[in-house]
């Protein structure tokens, strides 16, 4: 496991690539598989490196961005697929 961790340290996203989310963001209603575009990064001294990430619905609108760490992120593979779930919508 801290091959895994130190291999996720390490790895840095280029701008504008897409990302998938490994963990749930509660307070913005996005869950693990989400994915997202890179649009900012973040170096700061003696911490890990941080990302701005959109986050879009199926149509294109902008649902969030936020500011991650890059252990939230990973790479899209080939084995990934696309899901769709819906948002709860206040009425």
């Amino acid at each position: 496991m801290a091959r895994f961790a130190e291999v996720v340290r390490y790895m840095s996203f280029q701008l504008y690539s897409d990302v998938v989310l490994v963990g749930d963001v509660p307070e913005e209603n996005l869950r693990s598989g989400d994915v997202g575009t890179i649009v900012d990064r973040h170096d700061v001294t003696n911490r890990e490196v941080g990302y701005s990430v959109e986050f879009f619905d199926m149509l294109g609108n902008t649902i969030a961005v936020v500011t991650l760490p890059g252990s939230f992120l990973r790479a899209p593979t080939h084995a990934d697929r696309p899901a769709v779930r819906s948002a709860a919508v206040a009425v």
